[in-house]
């Protein structure tokens, strides 16, 4: 299984193309010559040109939204590293089937639909319609004690999220990334200290909002993982089997699937950034092709996304996760592409030109 399933992932990772010059400068001409002092608009007007040339067009279009909020459970929890028990997770993924969480919320006030998957959750929902149930394992393993996943449980994970921009892409235009999963910070942060070289205690926040003891537990649990499982941070599968978390995995996947299908990605807070940048270490290609939706409270957030070379469009001290704030960010994004289209040039507009 793990060697065909890095081979699909290698694969996808071939089919990720660069952006094509020509269209960017075409591209930035008709924005430069848009009937406003030059560039007036800023990074509305960036945006609009990076789904230009994502999708590969001139005039991009933006009619299908989706954000797919990944929901798995980390036997890390045992540690108390968090503020809530491991018992939400499966019941706010009933409540997204509801539609009464914020993701459900900000996504309609997007226009955007909502994939739920179940990656790993710690309980059976296979009587819940409306979702993906891709599960590979009740929860990862705890990371002090050895690895929270298997090498093959990670590919697989991956190719998972793959399937799923495989599966959803025909009818999506902009996908957004999200999370579910009761202590997953830990994880995320744990993988942020390892693949940025910087101390646990710099990318390690208050997660679900624990107090200054938990928060110091926290910290050394993490050590702790780190120093059992020794991760090699030029290998980022070695780092995620390790380290990480099913729906990371799956988030992973799916942006290595959507930049293999030229569909914009959407990235939301710690978590998303966590999968974001196991995608961006496999293949460095995948960078143009994500929006950072937002930095949030987590003070490992920033530091993954310099990593990346990416800069958040919003700063609203975040820190729910699910796809929240890459539900704002589309709003953002489409008003980019709506820029592009719809602003007149001075000669379309009959207007007269700065002397």
């Amino acid at each position: 299984m793990s060697d065909n399933g890095m081979q699909k992932i290698n694969e996808v990772i071939r089919r990720i193309r660069p952006m094509d010059p020509d269209l960017d400068r075409r591209v930035q001409a008709r924005l430069d010559d848009q009937v406003m002092p030059l560039r007036a608009l800023g990074r509305i007007q960036s945006l609009g040109k990076q789904v230009a040339l994502i999708q590969g067009k001139e005039r991009p279009e933006i009619r299908h939204k989706r954000i797919f909020t990944f929901a798995g459970d980390h036997g890390v929890v045992e540690e108390g590293v968090s503020a809530f028990p491991k018992a939400v997770t499966r019941e706010m993924v009933r409540n997204f089937v509801r539609g009464g969480a914020g993701i459900n919320v900000l996504a309609r006030h997007a226009g955007a639909g909502v994939v739920v998957v179940d990656m790993g959750v710690d309980g059976d929902l296979l009587e819940l319609s409306g979702i993906e149930h891709q599960k590979v394992a009740r929860g990862t393993r705890n990371f002090t004690q050895g690895p929270a996943m298997t090498r093959e449980q990670a590919v697989s994970a991956i190719n998972i999220g793959i399937s799923l921009a495989e599966k959803y892409g025909d009818q999506t235009d902009l996908i957004g990334t999200g999370d579910m999963g009761i202590g997953n910070t830990t994880p995320s942060s744990a993988m942020a200290a390892v693949l940025t070289d910087r101390p646990v205690a710099q990318v390690t926040g208050r997660g679900t909002g624990i107090g200054d003891e938990a928060l110091q537990r926290k910290i050394r649990v993490i050590e702790k993982g780190i120093a059992v499982n020794q991760p090699d941070p030029s290998d980022p599968l070695d780092v995620l089997h390790k380290l990480g978390g099913f729906e990371i995995a799956g988030i992973t996947g799916l942006i290595l699937g959507a930049a293999a299908r030229r569909i914009p990605v959407v990235i939301d807070g710690l978590i998303s950034t966590a999968g974001a940048l196991i995608a961006y270490t496999l293949a460095p290609q995948t960078a143009p092709y994500m929006i950072a939706a937002h930095r949030s409270v987590e003070i490992g957030h920033q530091v993954m996304l310099d990593r990346m070379g990416l800069q958040p469009l919003l700063d609203l001290n975040l820190r729910l996760g699910e796809g929240t704030g890459a539900a704002l960010g589309f709003l953002i994004v489409e008003a980019g592409v709506k820029v592009l289209n719809e602003v007149l040039t001075f000669a379309e507009a009959g207007v007269s030109e700065k002397s």
